[in-house]
Formats: C-alpha cells, structure tokens, sequence
C-alpha cells in the first residue's frame, strides 16, 4: 500500500481550519499535518475545551483526510534560541509575554510539554518541530571559537529538551526535529552530537527533509541511511540551487527568497535539484511507512497551483518496494 501524500498546512495558516482542509482534498491530498498556529490545531483548546478534539476530526472525516502529525515549529524555535525581537513575530503572546529571555524560552519548554499532551489527545504519536539553538551564531569559526563553547550548546539542548522529552514519554508521542540551518541540527554531523547530547533516547528522532540538507552540500540520503531508525516523518520539500557561481552563495547574501541573485531557492516539487527518486528508494530500503507531507515552498509559483501539482508528482513517485528479487525466476 502506497504512502500516504498529507499538506503540512503552516504554509496556509492564514486560511481557516475548514477551508484549508476542503483545498487539501481538492488538490488529491490524503491528509494533513497540522500546523500549532493559525486556527489549524490550538494546544490549549486540545486540552481545555471539551469536544475541541472530536470536532477537528469531524471536519477532516467530512473531507475524507487522515492526520499523523502535528507541528510546533515555531514556539520549539524558542526553546534554545537566543531571543530577540524577530522571536515575537513567530511566538502567541502567551509565550512572549514580556519578552524576558528566559522566561520566553521556559514557557516555550512548557508549551511544547502541552504540545505532546494535546497530541495525545488528538490520537497522534509524532510532534514535528524545531529546537532552536544557542550556538547557531557560532556557525563560522571567526573569531577563534573555543571548543567548550559548543559544547556548552548541547549542553542547554539536554538540559532544555529532556524535561520536555520526558513529558513526551509520559504519553507515548515522539519529537521529531527538522534538521534545518539554525536548529542545533542541520546537518548529519549536527544530527549525531544531538542524538549524543541526549543519551540517545528514543523519543528523539528526525522529520525528514531533503529542502535543508541539498543547497548546502549534505548527503541527503546518507542522513535517511544513518538514521534509519529515527525518521518519524518525512517532509517532501525541493531546492533548487545553481550548477554555476551566482552572486551570493550558500549564506544567502542577506537577500530575500525568490531574489534572482540567489544561489538556492525552494521550488515546488520536481523543480528543484532533489533527486527524490534516491529519497524513495531509501525510504523504503529503511521500512519507512509513515505520510510524505508537502510542506510547498515557492516564491515564484500560485500556491493553488504548486500544491495541486505537487500532490500528483508525489503519488506518481511513491512506489513500494519489491518482495522478491526481479531474477529470483531464475533460481534453482
């Protein structure tokens, strides 16, 4: 049985619950990941409103949609980042509120505690989101940069995310990040010190997406076969990025996305650099079975247009794997 082709709807936030999930089943999606922001999916009311619950999934069964996940990227960015004022544009005023640093980053901790209870509620195991990072300004080693400094990074990871784990293991859902630049995973040597930090504990592992990983130089299917056992969700995203020089590079030059000048852009799937047809075959090489979530991207395409689209080019591409060898009709 193929996969299931789900919308991540963070992208759509600006739209109602019902209305985004009417789109997804006109575009041919099967489902959705819900977004913790817009009105997609509200911790709170997941947790204090009677019938909150029941009344989502009344919706997504009026449209025929599944859901496996939810996703709190934004207020896990919050967790161990170093805050300043771009934080409060992306954060609920509940989790701001003064802006105090530390005290943004503990009721963020908190809020993604109730994250993991209010997706239990929801029937959910998977939690997408990020981390954030307090040693993402360190990224180049300019002025020399002392070793301890970064271990101190991974330090605050455990220190911050266990407890938070913990309540994850409580009831039964799984964190899974999205290695990405600015997280304190972003590639899949990144990947490994975290897994490190935190004792290896199963409850942490990965939401796939090769988006992050190709404009930079990384194996993106190297890192599905070294975590085999750690991708709880995969994200279908695509890049493009140059074959030739281009005026800025990797860092991106300050310049917004869909600037000509880029080196690297997202485009919507199959327009970009992924070779997604080795993502697949990885996959499945790894027994991976759970949704292929579109999270579209692309400053230079409708959004109607690119969901629809890439909905089809997933479904064309999915394929599940052989059961025998193709020469097995000729064993004795």
């Amino acid at each position: 049985m193929a996969r299931p082709v789900t919308l991540f709807t963070g992208q759509w936030a600006d739209l109602d619950f019902e209305t985004i999930c009417q789109k997804a089943q006109d575009f041919g999606y099967d489902g959705v990941e819900l977004a913790c922001w817009g009105d997609h999916f509200d911790v709170h009311k997941a947790l204090e409103e009677d019938g909150y619950c029941e009344q989502r999934w009344e919706i997504l069964n009026k449209y025929a949609l599944k859901c496996f996940a939810v996703s709190n990227h934004l207020v896990g960015q919050a967790v161990c980042d170093n805050i300043d004022n771009r934080h409060k544009s992306i954060l609920p005023p509940h989790v701001w509120e003064d802006g105090d640093r530390e005290g943004v980053r503990q009721r963020a901790a908190e809020e993604m505690k109730n994250t993991a209870r209010a997706a239990a509620r929801f029937g959910l195991k998977v939690v997408n989101g990020f981390t954030g990072s307090s040693i993402w300004h360190l990224l180049y080693s300019f002025p020399p940069l002392e070793p301890q400094s970064v271990d101190a990074g991974y330090k605050d990871l455990a220190d911050r995310w266990n407890p938070i784990l913990d309540v994850f293991d409580q009831v039964g859902v799984r964190f899974a990040l999205e290695a990405h630049p600015t997280e304190i995973a972003f590639d899949i040597s990144s990947a490994e010190r975290a897994l490190q930090a935190l004792n290896h504990r199963e409850t942490f592992g990965f939401n796939f997406d090769p988006s992050h990983f190709g404009y930079q130089g990384v194996d993106y299917v190297t890192f599905i076969r070294t975590f085999r056992d750690r991708i709880y969700h995969v994200h279908m995203k695509d890049v493009y990025w140059s074959a030739t020089p281009q005026r800025s590079g990797v860092f991106g030059g300050h310049l917004p996305f869909g600037h000509p000048d880029r080196f690297w852009d997202f485009r919507s799937l199959g327009r970009g650099s992924i070779r997604f047809e080795e993502v697949i075959r990885a996959l499945n090489e790894i027994g991976y079975q759970g949704p292929l979530s579109v999270e579209w991207e692309d400053s230079g395409m409708d959004r109607e247009h690119g969901a629809a689209e890439a909905a089809a080019f997933v479904r064309r591409l999915d394929f599940e794997p052989s059961e025998v060898a193709f020469d097995a009709a000729f064993e004795r």
